[in-house]
């Protein structure tokens, strides 16, 4: 899409519940409210706000979301990055004794197996890991409660001109952001999930050129709106396929068994 005006993932997530959902018989979209359709958009390039209403305001001034979308992202990313360590001890991609090298994982690792030392090793790994969910979401209210005590903001303008407010202290800061490290060198560059990334990165990029080179592949309530681009079109289709339907599709285009 890079010649097609690009990709962007999280504005293509405003996308759909701007546009592409289609529930309502007088507009597209779902009619979110501006502070929904905020903490939707976490990040955006400075082009693609520029093309945006006022929810892209605050990536061209520099300015903080509101206190919800705060809140959004970083909730969202406490459960990602925990989820993701769940799923790389569950799959063999990573093990206990190498997420011990990572503070925040030790520390309740340690306090599990001293308080059940008879127990499982997947009933201490989910332990572990839901201390450390309890511990990241203590500390960021804790933190985020004396953050907005200190800069008292009155209206949304000025939670926009503050720091971040709702943020974790600086110690528990610099514990997520190893474990966020961690997870990208030994789970995310695991040869592994970098041959599936590469497999899917191909299958995708095939899809595409597949739809756009013969239209009459896609299904036929794929369509143009009104000024796009087929390209545009095309991506929605891609972008709203689950893993196992993309797989299915790429087989029925490129394998002379499915049909």
């Amino acid at each position: 899409m890079s010649e097609f005006g690009g990709f962007e993932h999280n504005l293509q997530s405003l996308r759909v519940v701007d546009v592409l959902e289609e529930r309502y018989a007088a507009f597209d979209g779902l009619n979110l409210c501006f502070e929904t359709r905020e903490g939707i958009l976490k990040h955006c390039s400075r082009e693609n706000a520029e093309r945006l209403d006022e929810v892209g305001k605050r990536f061209l001034l520099d300015l903080r979301p509101s206190l919800e979308a705060q809140v959004a992202n970083l909730a969202d990313e406490i459960a990602y990055n925990n989820h993701d360590v769940d799923d790389g001890l569950r799959s063999g991609l990573l093990t206990v004794e190498k997420m011990a090298e990572v503070d925040l994982f030790a520390s309740h690792l340690d306090e599990v197996r001293q308080a059940w030392p008879q127990l499982s090793e997947r009933r201490v790994v989910h332990e572990t890991v839901r201390r450390m969910i309890n511990t990241l979401v203590t500390d960021l209210i804790a933190q985020t409660q004396a953050n907005i005590a200190k800069h008292a903001p009155k209206n949304l303008g000025e939670v926009q001109a503050a720091p971040a407010l709702v943020a974790f202290s600086p110690l528990m800061r610099e514990r997520n952001i190893e474990l966020k490290s961690f997870l990208r060198t030994e789970l995310y560059r695991h040869y592994r999930v970098m041959r599936m990334s590469a497999k899917a990165r191909r299958t995708i990029r095939e899809l595409f050129h597949a739809y756009i080179d013969d239209p009459r592949l896609l299904p036929p309530q794929i369509k143009q709106r009104n000024g796009e681009q087929m390209p545009r079109a095309v991506a929605d289709y891609i972008a709203g396929m689950t893993d196992r339907f993309a797989i299915r599709e790429y087989r029925r285009l490129f394998s002379i068994d499915e049909f």
